[in-house]
């Protein structure tokens, strides 16, 4: 009698199987063929990464805002972003309020010179969080 595989489906599905696993069986490792699918190796805990970023260069922060302006920002265009643009200073705090942002945030914008702004990142230089600097 003929050993299959499988009682659940038959010798040609088992084959088939056996031919997309072989290279994880012999190789002991992955077989995928796009190096973009291969996951990352974590460093170990306690082990630091081999590279190092100068003082506000993180990896996530442009050059010009420090991760903090980043943070801080992002913070105000989650509350402030569906807000109708061009906005006044009062039109901004309304739309705190509305929108039931945090008090630090509801307080920053109450902090704002009374004018109107374009866009949230006109809101962040003018809280001195620092403006990014492109690359062209």
């Amino acid at each position: 009698m003929e050993q299959r595989g499988s009682d659940k489906h038959g010798p040609r599905l088992d084959d088939q199987q056996k031919h997309e696993t072989k290279g994880m069986v012999r190789g002991g490792g992955t077989t995928h063929a796009e190096e973009w699918k291969e996951p990352e190796d974590m460093p170990a805990p306690g082990e630091r990464s081999e590279q190092s970023y100068p003082p506000g260069h993180e990896p996530g922060t442009p050059e010009g805002i420090t991760q903090r302006g980043v943070d801080v920002r992002s913070d105000l265009a989650k509350w402030l972003s569906d807000c109708k643009w061009p906005a006044s200073k009062d039109d901004l705090v309304s739309h705190a309020e509305r929108a039931g942002a945090p008090d630090r945030v509801a307080d920053m914008v109450g902090s704002l010179p009374d004018r109107r702004y374009a866009n949230v990142a006109e809101v962040a230089k003018a809280l001195g969080l620092g403006v990014e600097k492109r690359r062209w």
